[in-house]
Order: structure tokens, then C-alpha cells, then sequence
């Protein structure tokens, strides 16, 4: 698939008066698909029409990204995030799902777990989780040299100079060796990033990186004391959030249950689909 065709088979809904691109498709019981910073719900097509033939699968660009509204004057927060999700879920009349997500959206569900510890009652029942690579754990995350800066009062004007150049340097580092993303792969995600002057508001999105520090006991209890099956699939060779943060993971997480691709990187259903695929299928398959 084409990133047009992508977005031409997409759809819209208002979120808060913004409108929310969105991707919905298969028969069965949902699954939602939580994507990462900076890039969108296009992270995920290389395995979504395989995810379509056995869930009811949802994505959605969320705010700041992608094909939806990027607003400069939003405070952009991790619960606003989940605020969306849930609304959208609502919308779709949706009460219980699983959960596929990747990086930020590693956060955006770690949020969504805290709900859920924090509420008994809370009106959305998570009937299992699957995490990709994403720096959950302040202690085992370490930007880029980019996302440092763009934290900086620098960020405002570094926003001016960043390019598909930019993106493409800093992807090769966090990508596998051996599964650099290719040339047309760089395109498409700048052009989703830079969709109506998305670069703007990368500062500002980027500042969930201090949340993740402010609410790091929190967001950290959410995955170890929250009743819901886990998984963790995790490219080993990411200087990120690789093998590092998965042997962290597994070490403070009951029972932890982690799967590490050895020479993958920091975007493992781009770099590795059918392993992912594999590996995310056999999960659902044990909690059956």
C-alpha cells in the first residue's frame, strides 16, 4: 500500500473542534493501534492488512500528528492523548479491546493503565497489551541528539532547519543494520510528519519526554500492577530503547513475559513485520 492510498481510505472524526484522521478495517474483536513519535498511524501498514483479516483493527493519527490537526497553540499532554483515544472509542461505541503500540504510544498506554489501576470502575475494559520499542522507563531511555536539543528554548528555532534530511540521518542510527529503512520509506514518513507544517509543533509534542519523568512511578506501576496480559516486543540493537530497556523490563515487571529481535532496531514493524506479526500472534493465541 501507498501512503495516498492509505490516506484515501482513511476517514475523519471532530475531536474537541479538531479534526482526527483515522483508519478502520476487519471483522472480529477489536484491536487498537497506538503509533509513535514523530511519524502517525502509517507505522503500522506493513502489517495491517494481515491484522485486518483477524481483528476489527482501529488507528488513529493522534493529535499533532500525521494527517490530523497539529494546533501550535494545544498544550500537547500524554493524558490529552488518552482523552482523544477515548473519546474516539466512545464514538465507535467500542468498551473492550486490545492494544498494539509503539514508543509514544508505549506512554499513551501507560497512561490509560494508570486510569485503569487508579479506577476500578473505569469504563474501558484492556484485555491485553502488546508493547513495541518505546522509552517507558526514563531510567533506560536515551534520546537522540535531536530530541535533546528540540527540549532546549533552542527547539522553537531548530524547528526552522529540521528536513527530510534531518529525519533520514537520525532514522539510519535507530534503525538495524541490516534493515535500514529505504529511501521511499524516508519520504513517506516526512511527508507525514511535515503535513500541514506538522514540524511546528514537534517541540511542543516532544515535551512528553519530561512527563515521562514527572510521572515515571506512575506510569511504571501502571504496567507492573495492572491485571492485563503483557507482552514486549523489543528490536535489541536500538540505541533508544533497545535490549537495555527489555532487560529492564524484565526485571521489574511479574512474570514478564519479552521477546527480543536481535538485530532489529527502534521500529520493529517497519524493520521486521513477520516477525512481529509472528510474535504478536502467538501472544494472542496464549491468552485464548
Amino acid at each position: 500500500m501507498i501512503l495516498q492510498d492509505w490516506k484515501n481510505s482513511g476517514a475523519y472524526f471532530s475531536h474537541k473542534n479538531y479534526t482526527i484522521f483515522y483508519k478502520a478495517e476487519g471483522v472480529g474483536v477489536p484491536l487498537i493501534l497506538v503509533h509513535g513519535f514523530p511519524t502517525s498511524s502509517w507505522d503500522w501498514n506493513k502489517i495491517w492488512n494481515t491484522l485486518v483479516k483477524h481483528y476489527r483493527v482501529f488507528a488513529i493519527d493522534m493529535l499533532g500528528f500525521g494527517f490530523s490537526s497539529k494546533p501550535e497553540d494545544f498544550k500537547y499532554t500524554i493524558a490529552s492523548q488518552v482523552d482523544l483515544w477515548e473519546a474516539f472509542l466512545e464514538e465507535k461505541n467500542i468498551s473492550s479491546f486490545h492494544i498494539l503500540a509503539h514508543n509514544y504510544g508505549d506512554t499513551v498506554v501507560q497512561e490509560m493503565l494508570a486510569r485503569l489501576k487508579e479506577n476500578p470502575e473505569y469504563k474501558f475494559r484492556i484485555e491485553s497489551v502488546c508493547f513495541l520499542n518505546g522509552g517507558m522507563f526514563p531510567e533506560t531511555n536515551f534520546p537522540t541528539r535531536t530530541q535533546r536539543m528540540l527540549l532546549t528554548p533552542l527547539g522553537s528555532i531548530l524547528k526552522y532547519f529540521m528536513g527530510r534530511n534531518t529525519l533520514a540521518k537520525n532514522f539510519k542510527k535507530i534503525f538495524g543494520k541490516n534493515t535500514q529503512p529505504s529511501e521511499q520509506e524516508i519520504d513517506e514518513f516526512w511527508e507525514v510528519i511535515d503535513f500541514n507544517s506538522g514540524k511546528n509543533v514537534i517541540p511542543q509534542l516532544i515535551k512528553y519526554l519530561k512527563e515521562r519523568d514527572t510521572h515515571k512511578i506512575r506510569w511504571r506501576e501502571a504496567i507492573q500492577y495492572t491485571n492485563v496480559s503483557k507482552r514486549l516486543i523489543d528490536g535489541a540493537v536500538d540505541p533508544i530503547s533497545g535490549k537495555h530497556m527489555a532487560e529492564f523490563y524484565a526485571e521489574i515487571v511479574p512474570d514478564a513475559d519479552v521477546i527480543i529481535l536481535d538485530e532489529i532496531g527502534h521500529y520493529p514493524q517497519t524493520e521486521a513485520p513477520d516477525e512481529v506479526l509472528h510474535h504478536y500472534g502467538e501472544f494472542r493465541k496464549t491468552l485464548v
